[in-house]
């Protein structure tokens, strides 16, 4: 099966050796997304995770529509965040990413770090209609 690297200008350049996202047939496989900036590269927020969320959550939906899909494509998250008790705030934000009620399956997980400074990461699958 061909695999496509799909790169966007409107979603943050990958700062390592890595795709922003691969479509592979009908899947898409969308790299580790984080709050900053897509033009100045710089975490967006100071800490505060609604901001954070704001800009991770752009730039894993300009990530999705490159690949020619939808936010409610994604099946799967996997959240990554320093701080687990920032939880409450980054969900009030990631819903409204969602329409008409659909929620991909999640997990979320606190680590030590992220690069660069980050407070949050996300990354996700999806299966194209």
């Amino acid at each position: 099966m061909k695999k496509e690297i799909i790169f966007t200008d409107e979603a943050t350049p990958p700062t390592a050796p890595y795709s922003q996202a691969i479509r592979c047939g009908n899947q898409v496989f969308l790299a580790g997304a984080c709050g900053d900036d897509p033009v100045t590269g710089e975490i967006m927020g100071n800490g505060d995770m609604k901001v954070e969320a704001k800009y991770c959550m752009d730039n894993l939906k300009a990530a999705i529509e490159a690949a020619g899909g939808t936010m409610n494509d994604i099946v799967k998250v996997r959240v990554f965040v320093t701080d687990i008790t920032k939880m409450p705030d980054f969900n009030e934000v990631y819903p409204t990413y969602f329409e008409d009620g659909y929620l991909p399956a999640r997990i979320a997980m606190q680590i030590s770090a992220l690069a660069g400074g980050a407070h949050l990461e996300i990354e996700a699958e999806a299966v194209l209609d």
